[in-house]
């Protein structure tokens, strides 16, 4: 089983912004790296597409449909990490002790209204069972935290929150038996 990882490209918000669970668009750069991706030839045999329900994600996938003539299936559990009250703030906002607490414990720290990282972790970890009992060649199109959790799940590799994300507009092919 061959499965596609595609981390949206830029969105259409300002440098220094806290956004996760906000629906925004693709910014003009973001636009056109999202029709460089459905032409890398790793999606080639890929027979399904999965999505975000987020714009940024959806815009992809949707070129992606277009392109290898499947309608992408939307799933929820793709969306990005909820930061709450965070979100649309300026990250030199949020207060000091906040991100601390974060950074000692991702797993469980939940910012004012939003969702734990074990949260994010049982949602992927629900799509992924599905996704392997499935076994089929796919493309998956959603943000950096979740795909970071579905790579490490996919490798079985140890789950590190706080590790560098896949970055933006990238594409990742993972082989799954």
């Amino acid at each position: 089983m061959k499965i596609v990882l595609i981390r949206h490209p830029e969105p259409l918000i300002a440098p220094g912004i806290c956004y996760g669970r906000l629906d925004l668009a693709l910014n003009p750069v973001g636009l056109e790296k999202a029709s460089t991706i459905a032409a890398n030839p790793s999606l080639n045999d890929v027979t399904r597409i999965w999505t975000s329900p987020s714009q940024r994600c959806r815009i992809v996938a949707d070129i992606l449909g277009d392109t290898l003539q499947i309608a992408p299936m939307v799933d929820p559990r793709l969306q990005e990490f909820d930061f709450g009250e965070w979100e649309k703030k300026p990250w030199d906002d949020v207060p000091r002790q906040a991100l601390d607490r974060w950074a000692a414990d991702p797993v469980a720290f939940r910012a004012p209204g939003g969702e734990t990282g074990q949260a994010l972790i049982d949602r992927v970890t629900a799509f992924h069972r599905e996704l392997v009992e499935a076994h089929e060649d796919c493309a998956i199109v959603s943000h950096g935290g979740p795909l970071k959790v579905l790579i490490a799940l996919l490798r079985n590799e140890p789950l590190d929150l706080l590790a560098p994300a896949q970055p933006i507009g990238s594409t990742i092919e993972v082989s799954c038996r």
